[in-house]
């Protein structure tokens, strides 16, 4: 009997330790990735910065910056909605800086109603403070832009980049001077990094209970079929 059941218990042992481990393992990046959003959570709330050379979405999300330049007649609406004050749009227009770059600029929501009438008031100077953003809130199942209304439904900042013929960097207004008349900016408050590990953890260590469970019962099986 013994001999029938050291190899069913050295496979279930093995099968478990393993699950754990990897459970384990997704416990420590749950860990490294709170610690990475705490870390970009601060980083929103920084003092301000000139806008960066060569700006990466690895390197500069979040960043805090400054800029002075004016705005340009290029603009795209990205359809949005607000709990408070019903669905509406984000105006994202085109800004061409001091230097001479050319970014594109989340001036903030827009309430359905007040599209009609918003002055964009291209070729205005401004002062901008914002963070730079590269959202994650499109996927394939977004609709494509639609051009007769100038209206796109997600921010994928290098196809609005490309429609308004800037850099792929997109800036969400914090302040500026002039206030923007009739938009309200929304700045960037909180990180929004998929987190699954947690989530990934539970289920491996449920799968070694599960894995557990079986190889008690597969040699109680073994045992009660010997009696």
């Amino acid at each position: 009997m013994l001999r029938r059941m050291i190899i069913p218990a050295l496979f279930g042992l093995l099968g478990t330790a393993i699950l754990v481990a990897l459970g384990l393992w997704q416990l420590d990046r749950a860990g490294q990735k709170a610690a990475l959003i705490a870390e970009m959570e601060m980083r929103i709330f920084e003092a301000p910065t000139d806008l960066p050379a060569a700006p990466r979405a690895e390197d500069h999300r979040y960043l805090p910056v400054r800029t002075e330049g004016r705005f340009l007649s290029e603009h795209v609406f990205v359809l949005s909605a607000q709990r408070a004050r019903g669905p509406g749009f984000h105006l994202l227009q085109a800004f061409e800086t001091d230097e001479g770059r050319r970014i594109l600029v989340e001036r903030g929501f827009l309430p359905e109603a007040a599209r009609a009438g918003l002055a964009l008031g291209d070729g205005q100077a401004a002062q901008l403070v914002g963070n730079l953003h590269w959202p994650r809130d499109i996927d394939r199942h977004t609709p494509d832009y639609d051009a007769t209304r100038n209206l796109a439904f997600g921010r994928d900042v290098d196809e609005l980049a490309g429609l308004l013929g800037t850099e792929p960097l997109l800036l969400v207004l914090r302040a500026s001077e002039p206030a923007p008349q009739g938009l309200t900016p929304v700045p960037v408050h909180d990180v929004s990094i998929p987190d699954p590990h947690l989530g990934y953890a539970v289920q491996w260590f449920l799968m070694a209970m599960a894995w557990a469970g079986m190889t008690v019962f597969f040699l109680w099986r073994i045992r009660t079929q010997d009696d």
